[in-house]
């Protein structure tokens, strides 16, 4: 059975937190993903995770906190984080040509080996611009994976979004993935309101097949996600309902 985990983003406009994590337990997830702003009260978030009986081995962390200071790693180690995810890169530092690309997958082996050295794997999440060829044709996530030594939490809706294939990534880059996004789109047109997602098993992901490939994989955390759900119950019940209907229907 997987241990399923829950990514706060998803509950950060339902105060409060500590009832967000009550529901989260109750529901049956046994694991949370960190983000940002969670991490300006360390002491008093490992209070209300150790509370409800839930961990929190994977996080999202700013690059700047990794690069600059030994901030990310105290936080990181504080909350019993096992892997340190970076989770985005804002539009104006992305890189405009391949060459750019290439430059800062040295950047992230090098916060790799400096995440390794403190004590914790490294990971990067996707989201849909990692797609977006370059002029020459070259796609930038490609790029990363191929001069990078790092390994990868896949976002799986955001690969969608980028106009691109997850099952394909998967079958030729699952021996890097460590950690999976759970999260579906919604048929176009629909759920305008929650930006087009969609809870988990209710838009247009084939998660059946999804579960088949990972299951070739060494991916260690399942982590349910929506970036916009406008009901909180809904979402974390009928998302968990689904991967437990998926694990029975193996």
């Amino acid at each position: 059975m997987k241990e399923w985990s829950f990514q706060l983003y998803s509950a950060r406009k339902f105060p409060s937190l500590r009832e967000s994590l009550r529901l989260i337990a109750d529901l049956g997830y046994s694991q949370v993903e960190g983000f940002g702003s969670l991490y300006n009260d360390t002491d008093n978030l490992k209070t209300m995770l150790d509370d409800a009986g839930i961990t929190m081995p994977t996080g999202h962390f700013d690059l700047a906190m990794l690069q600059n200071s030994i901030e990310g790693f105290q936080v990181a180690e504080k909350l019993g984080v096992e892997v340190i995810v970076c989770p985005y890169l804002k539009k104006d530092d992305r890189p405009k040509d391949s060459e750019g690309w290439k430059r800062f997958s040295q950047t992230l082996t090098d916060i790799g080996d400096r995440c390794r050295k403190m004590g914790f794997k490294f990971a990067w999440h996707n989201h849909d611009f990692e797609f977006v060829p370059m002029p020459d044709g070259q796609i930038p996530m490609k790029i990363m994976l191929d001069n990078s030594d790092m390994d990868w939490e896949m976002d799986l809706a955001w690969v969608v979004r980028g106009n691109s294939n997850p099952e394909d990534w998967i079958v030729e880059y699952g021996n890097r993935l460590c950690a999976v996004h759970f999260k579906d789109l919604a048929v176009d047109g629909e759920n305008t309101d929650e930006d087009g997602w969609a809870d988990v098993g209710h838009g247009v992901i084939d998660w059946h097949l999804i579960n088949q490939l990972l299951e070739k994989t060494p991916v260690s955390w399942f982590i349910m996600e929506h970036d916009n759900p406008n009901d909180l119950v809904r979402f974390a019940r009928r998302s968990i309902e689904t991967v437990r209907e998926l694990e029975r229907g193996k």
